[in-house]
């Protein structure tokens, strides 16, 4: 990591551009799924998570550009539902924390979603249920596979719920959800 030695009696002077905020940019990055529109982002980190997380999009069929370090286009026309389910998506998304985060557009959108054990930083334990507990709040049904160490969620209709999740963090935030 760069530094900088300040010694007094100058005056700074110059600019910087900060980057994106990494969680944020998981969220958004991971909403691309709701529309098979056109969609492009700006201002995106160029770290480690964020690009598995456009790594494991494209996987699934998302067309992705990088345009510029910071600027992406996603198209998600042609997801490929059933690589959802591989052991290529579980490895994946397993190990990034964020993965979590396409659920929520997958089951708006394709009725369905598949979410691996947790990875990402090990800097504690790794809840789902709050993820969970939310979906079923707003329509969506699970069930644990042991054999392909998937939850499987599903939902027909969602419905709107006023949600409070007991443990908020960047992924796991108080909010209210009503779907159109």
């Amino acid at each position: 990591m760069s530094s900088f030695e300040v010694t007094g009696g100058k005056k700074l002077n110059g600019s910087i551009t900060p980057q994106g905020a990494k969680n944020e940019a998981l969220q958004i990055i991971s909403a691309v799924l709701l529309t098979a529109e056109k969609v492009t982002i700006t201002n995106i980190p160029d770290i480690v998570d964020v690009n598995l997380l456009i790594e494991l999009l494209s996987d699934m069929g998302v067309k992705t550009d990088r345009l510029q370090t910071d600027t992406c286009t996603f198209q998600a026309d042609n997801v490929n539902l059933d690589y959802l389910q591989s052991d290529s998506f579980r490895n994946k998304s397993g190990r990034l924390r964020g993965s979590v985060m396409t659920a929520g557009p997958m089951l708006a959108r394709f009725k369905k979603a598949f979410i691996p054990k947790p990875g990402g930083d090990k800097i504690g334990r790794r809840r789902l249920d709050t993820h969970i507990i939310g979906f079923e709040k707003l329509g969506a049904a699970f069930t644990y596979h042991a054999e392909d160490g998937f939850f499987h969620l599903s939902a027909q209709q969602l419905k709107g719920a006023a949600l409070l999740l007991d443990e908020p963090s960047v992924t796991e935030r108080p909010i209210s959800l009503w779907p159109q």
